[in-house]
C-alpha cells in the first residue's frame, strides 16, 4: 500500500486516495473484460472523495481514467474512436439511446462513460460534438442504487461503478461476474457511514485553532535520501483494439530499471517476454527483438531486485502501472511507496500527464531505452524534491 501524509495530516492511501482507516483497495478485485472502457471524469468530481470513477478504474484493468471538460481534442477519446472501428457507444441515457439487452455480442468493442453530476455531464456531452455523435447506450437498473452516502436526481440512477456493473454483465453476457464491483462501492459506503456516526455520537466540540499550511512533500523524502529508489518498468503490451489484448495476451514487464536517487547506483534487467511481441513493443520502449527474447526470466528478475532492495528503502514511481505489473508478477515491493505523479500535481498546482511533460536539468543513466531517460527525469524530481 502506498501512502502519503495529507493535508491534514492523516495517512492517505496513495492507490484509492483515501485515508487509510477507510481505504477500500482490500476489497478491489480486478476483473477483465473484453470492452475497453474509457472514463471522462468532470475535474470537479475527481475531488470527491466519495466518487466512484477511480474505484472503477482499478477494478478494471482494460480501462483508462481521464479527467477535463474538453473533449474534443482530446488524444485519449479520438485514439479510442479510431481503434473501436465503429464498435464504439456513450453510456447516456435518453430517448435515442439503445438498451444494452438488445445489443449482439461483438457489437461494441468500447465503452464511453462520463462521471460527474448529471448538470456536468449535461453539459459536457452538449458541448463537445465528438461525444454527443458518438452511438448511445443505456441500461434499467435491476434496484435502487446502494449509494446512501449521496442523493441521486431518482430512483432510477445509479453511482458510476452501479452503472458498470450492470452494462459491462450485458455487453458480455456474465452479470455475476461483475458483481465484485460492488464489494469496494459498498466498503467505501459503510465505512462513510460508519464515521458519520461516530462524529454525531460524540458531539463533541473542539475549539477551532488556526490550521497550519504544510508541504505536500512528506518529510522522508528530505530525512531519508539515502533511502529514496526510483523505478521504471516498460511492458510488452497489446493495443486495446487488438483481439490479442486481454486475457489472451496481458500486458507484462519486459524492462525493469531503478536508481538510488543521491549514490547514482543503478539496476537494470531486461526480461525475456512470455507473450508474442506486441506491434509496436520494440518501437514505444526503443529495445531491439534480439535484446528481449535473450533476456533474463521474470523469476531471476524478482530475486535479484529483491536483493538490491534494502529494509528501509523508499519506492519512487511515476504512477501506478509498471509496480503494479511487478506485484502481478509475484514480486514484492517496499510498503512505503510514492507515486511521484500524484505529488507532483499537489505540490505544482497542475496536472502534469506524462513524465515527459516535466521540465528538468537531468543527467544521463547509462540505462537502455526510453526507460533511461525517463528514469533520469524520475530520479531528477526526487532529489528537487527532498532540497525543498
Amino acid at each position: 500500500m502506498q501512502t502519503a501524509a495529507g493535508p491534514d495530516h492523516r495517512l492517505v492511501c496513495m492507490t484509492c486516495f483515501r485515508p487509510i482507516s477507510v481505504c477500500y483497495c482490500a476489497h478491489i478485485q480486478p476483473i477483465d473484460t473484453k470492452t475497453r472502457v474509457l472514463l471522462l471524469q468532470h475535474p470537479r468530481e475527481r475531488d470527491k472523495a466519495i466518487g466512484t470513477a477511480r474505484m472503477a478504474s482499478l477494478c478494471l484493468p482494460n480501462s483508462q481514467l481521464c479527467v477535463g471538460v474538453d473533449w474534443q481534442n482530446s488524444a485519449e477519446l479520438n485514439r479510442a474512436i479510431d481503434e473501436a472501428h465503429g464498435k464504439i457507444a456513450l453510456l447516456y441515457p435518453g430517448d435515442e439511446s439503445s438498451d444494452v439487452s438488445t445489443l449482439a455480442d461483438g457489437d461494441l468493442s468500447t465503452l464511453v462513460v462520463v462521471d460527474g453530476t448529471w448538470w456536468q455531464t449535461r453539459k459536457m456531452v452538449r458541448t463537445n460534438p465528438k461525444l454527443s455523435a458518438l452511438p448511445r447506450v443505456t441500461f434499467t437498473p435491476e434496484r435502487p442504487s446502494e449509494y446512501r452516502i449521496r442523493k441521486e436526481p431518482a430512483e432510477e440512477c445509479v453511482s458510476t461503478i452501479e452503472a458498470l456493473m450492470y452494462v459491462l454483465g450485458a455487453l458480455e453476457g456474465t452479470p455475476e461476474r461483475f458483481h465484485a464491483l460492488r464489494a469496494p462501492f459498498r466498503a467505501m459506503v459503510d465505512a462513510q457511514i460508519a464515521c458519520r456516526d461516530r462524529l454525531q455520537g460524540a458531539r463533541i466540540r473542539k475549539r477551532s485553532r488556526p490550521r497550519i499550511k504544510s508541504s505536500p512533500i512528506p518529510s522522508c523524502l528530505r530525512e531519508r535520501k539515502g533511502d529514496l529508489v526510483c523505478v521504471i518498468g516498460e511492458a510488452n503490451a497489446w493495443p486495446y483494439c487488438c483481439p490479442e489484448r486481454g486475457s489472451l495476451y496481458p500486458d507484462e514487464l519486459v524492462h525493469w530499471v531503478a536508481v538510488r536517487a543521491h549514490t547514482g547506483e543503478i539496476f537494470e534487467r531486461v526480461i525475456r517476454p512470455s507473450n508474442p511481441l506486441a506491434t509496436n513493443t520494440t518501437k514505444h520502449i526503443e529495445l531491439v527483438e534480439s535484446d528481449l527474447l535473450s533476456g533474463s526470466s521474470l523469476a531471476d528478475l524478482l530475486t535479484e531486485f529483491g536483493q538490491f532492495l534494502r529494509p528501509s528503502d523508499i519506492l519512487c514511481s511515476w504512477g501506478c502501472y509498471a509496480t503494479s505489473l511487478y506485484l502481478k508478477g509475484g514480486g514484492t515491493l517496499p510498503q512505503e511507496r510514492y507515486d511521484l505523479r500524484v505529488l507532483s500535481h499537489a505540490v505544482e498546482k497542475r496536472k502534469l500527464g506524462a513524465l515527459e511533460n516535466y521540465e528538468n536539468q537531468v543527467d544521463e543513466l547509462a540505462v537502455k531505452g526510453r526507460a533511461g531517460r525517463r528514469l533520469a527525469k524520475l530520479a531528477a524530481i526526487v532529489r528537487d524534491y527532498a532540497t525543498r
